[in-house]
């Protein structure tokens, strides 16, 4: 439907799976070790990081960790695309995790629906209540409009 989509994984479910494989006393160091990974400067330098990683004491110790995120390294580079304000904003997906839980919630709880313009009304009421349960935008927002202006032209609309 949306040919032009960028497909990023949630850098902090990845953590967090990583972590998976750490035993509960290594985890605290552990953390900053991967922090090197996500936050180089670009895909090259996150991918010399991991190789890092890798090579260290905590990938030798967690083979699995750098395994995991070798097999999710296509869905982390678009990540290094955004400049730094950017990134911290869209480092997780928790907000559109939750507003795509709220949608499956709404049309299952309907179960089957007369037409496409039904489910259609559906998902706007859905959409419209969850506009307005939002609070305010987090202040990286005006910085990460304004790259996503420039980055994506027409394609961004506010």
């Amino acid at each position: 439907v949306f040919p032009q989509t960028i497909v990023q994984t949630c850098i902090v479910h990845l953590i967090r799976h990583s972590l998976e494989f750490v035993s509960y006393k290594d985890r605290r160091t552990v953390v900053p070790a991967l922090r090197a990974i996500y936050r180089a400067r670009d895909a090259e330098a996150g991918l010399k990081a991991l190789e890092a990683f890798e090579e260290g004491y905590w990938g030798q110790k967690y083979p699995a960790i750098a395994q995991s995120w070798r097999r999710n390294w296509e869905h982390v580079v678009p990540f290094f695309a955004f400049p730094e304000g950017v990134r911290r904003i869209i480092y997780m997906t928790n907000a559109i995790e939750a507003l795509n839980s709220k949608l499956r919630r709404a049309v299952r709880s309907r179960g089957h629906f007369p037409g496409d313009e039904a489910a259609m009304k559906l998902l706007y009421l859905v959409l419209n209540n969850a506009a307005e349960q939002w609070k305010r935008a987090p202040r990286e927002w005006v910085e990460a409009k304004t790259q996503f202006a420039v980055i994506f032209g027409e394609r961004f609309f506010n």
